[in-house]
């Protein structure tokens, strides 16, 4: 049941505000500013989905707006993954462990996924 709620509030995070609307509004713009960078490194397969909900640099050398941006999409999702613990009660690394499920199930083919064990794979 417990697990259903980290889910549900993570859901919930992604398609409202937990926080302030303008830090949200803010929050959310810089998702979006990333998100075609982000998708082009996981379709190159340079960067990777863990397990703990974070992106990880897989292979090659990221240029240094590459490397930035991925820094920056991690800062970002760990305070989303603080912020959903805090009000649940739980850890943020039990958030960045139910996100990193939710993204493997919506992943697209090819991009690189870790299963809880820490093995990568393709999907």
């Amino acid at each position: 049941m417990r697990n259903k709620l980290i889910l549900l509030a993570i859901v919930l995070f992604m398609v409202s505000s937990l926080w302030l609307p303008a830090q949200s509004e803010e929050l959310k713009a810089r998702f979006l500013q990333r998100k075609p960078m982000i998708d082009n490194l996981k379709n190159q397969g340079i960067v990777g989905e863990n397990n703990q909900g974070l992106l990880t640099i897989r292979s090659g050398a990221p240029t240094p707006e590459q490397g930035e941006t991925v820094r920056q999409e991690n800062g970002d999702r760990l305070q989303v993954y603080r912020e959903i613990a805090q009000k649940l009660g739980t850890s943020p690394d039990e958030v960045g462990r139910r996100r990193a499920a939710q993204i493997a199930q919506n992943a697209s083919p090819g991009h690189w996924l870790q299963d809880a064990q820490g093995n990568w794979y393709r999907k």
